[in-house]
């Protein structure tokens, strides 16, 4: 019996008029966002690709420079889009594409996209992720309202119960035929994403983008499952399909609107971040009080200079080994690098300590851990935006130090003429940046994982018992 009630469910909805036109227009905006975000990732990602290359060619080809011009001339580095982010965009919208990497100095990521969009960009963008975050629910919503209360208004839940068949039974019974329809729905664009990854010779497919589209896809599962078993026994709950509804929408706008907005909220209040302005202060006055690089009759170089006197029993800078100007400039770079590695870390754990609220927060709603977790599988989120611009500063630092370390052994001290073979820029390795595995990425979202991995337990159980207590008047 539990099979021929959850078909009828299944029939009956694909024979519902109101259900066909709102299916069609949510099954449209997943093929458009599918399509719209692949054609923003390739056009994106060809352009950065081709950035990264001129960059890269422009330092290796560079004429004859002294090593430190070459050092302030520095380069840039382009983070290449995540394969999977053309279903979640995440933060690469509002995050910087780019990076500028000189000597003495650690810039932030420029020229996100949100800067050259107008402040509608701030409601949101149309992609997959956000389909079957917040319509995919709504959809649900509209399908499972009056799964028990159309029975109990039109008399046939005493006659199903009669039968000998229990609240529970036919709740699952329920349940499982909206999850077909829910799969009906969906199942199309996610074939065409699976052609799209396999087949069109878009991504370079791996074992790790594999994994990565499998966690997507299940993280998804669970979540629509999760409100449909909700809705199933809201509607069990209530005796009118009217205070059903309203009952699921407010749900809908707590968890997809309000509470998300409201965490953000508190957030930036609990943990507030400084101004650039402020941080700039701080970080110019704390790499005053270490060696200046252009300044060799600094106090504190000059401490240096009887270090290197006394290590190589010399008594004047030109009896030096090595160059003076190369090994100030040096020590110089590692105070700095140090100071702006430490703001910068500081800066990064405030904006953790907001992220982390949302989190947290995500044991209260599902939608706020599966955005979080999305992002993370997709490599949209905050921690792989990290990622590339620790990377980037390593790269900044050795290769500022390694043009340091070729004026200090190659050249004499005082020497600022002296113009170094266009051939030496070419032993230089180019930057270049790989997204890190899936497994990093989970363990950053373990909190999110967890969330809803509870929210699973807890709307079997619940459910259930709610289901038991039902009495049907």
């Amino acid at each position: 019996m539990v099979r021929d009630i959850a078909k009828k469910e299944f029939l009956s909805t694909l024979r519902d008029s109101r259900f066909i036109a709102l299916s069609i227009l949510v099954l449209l905006l997943l093929l458009a966002a599918t399509l719209v975000g692949l054609y923003s990732y390739q056009k994106q990602q060809e352009e950065r690709e081709v950035a990264q290359q001129t960059v890269n060619d422009q330092f290796a080809n560079s004429t004859e420079r002294h090593p430190h011009r070459m050092a302030h001339y520095g380069s840039y580095a382009f983070r290449p889009r995540s394969p999977l982010s053309f279903l979640d965009f995440g933060l690469d919208s509002y995050t910087g594409s780019s990076v500028y990497m000189e000597a003495h100095r650690q810039n932030s990521a420029n020229f996100s996209q949100a800067q050259q969009s107008s402040s509608l960009i701030r409601f949101g963008e149309m992609t997959v992720a956000f389909v079957l975050q917040m319509l995919i629910p709504l959809l649900i919503i509209f399908l499972c309202f009056g799964a028990f209360t159309q029975e109990k208004e039109t008399g046939t839940l005493k006659l199903l119960l009669s039968q000998g068949i229990s609240m529970r039974k036919l709740a699952w019974a329920k349940i499982k035929g909206y999850s077909k329809i829910v799969a009906l729905v969906v199942a199309p664009a996610l074939i065409l994403v699976s052609v799209i990854l396999f087949a069109q010779g878009n991504f370079e497919v791996n074992g790790d983008i594999l994994l990565r589209f499998f966690l997507f896809i299940l993280t998804y599962l669970f979540y629509f499952f999760i409100f449909i078993v909700i809705s199933v026994v809201v509607s069990a709950l209530n005796e009118r399909s009217s205070t059903s509804l309203v009952t699921l929408l407010g749900t809908w706008i707590l968890c997809c609107i309000i509470i998300p907005k409201a965490s953000a909220n508190l957030g930036s209040n609990l943990y507030t971040t400084p101004t650039k302005a402020e941080m700039d202060a701080e970080v110019h006055q704390e790499v005053a009080k270490g060696i200046d690089g252009h300044n060799s009759k600094d106090e504190r170089a000059e401490t240096l200079k009887q270090e290197l006197f006394k290590q190589y029993g010399v008594n004047s800078l030109e009896e030096l080994p090595v160059n003076f100007d190369g090994i100030v400039m040096a020590a110089g770079e590692k105070h700095s690098s140090k100071v702006y590695e430490e703001h910068f870390d500081e800066l990064t754990e405030t904006f953790e300590n907001q992220n982390r609220i949302s989190e947290y927060a995500g044991f209260f709603n599902p939608y706020l851990a599966v955005r979080n977790l999305s992002m993370g599988i997709s490599g949209s989120d905050f921690n792989h935006y990290i990622h590339f611009l620790k990377e980037a500063e390593e790269y900044r630092y050795n290769q500022s130090q390694k043009l340091n370390y070729i004026q200090a052994t190659q050249l004499g001290y005082g020497d600022k003429e002296t113009r170094l073979s266009s051939d030496t820029w070419k032993e230089f390795q180019a930057f270049s940046y790989e997204t890190p595995p899936a497994r990093w990425a989970l363990q950053n979202h373990l909190v999110s994982i967890a969330a809803l991995f509870v929210w699973l337990i807890a709307v079997i159980v619940i459910g259930n018992k709610l289901i038991d207590k039902t009495k049907v008047a």
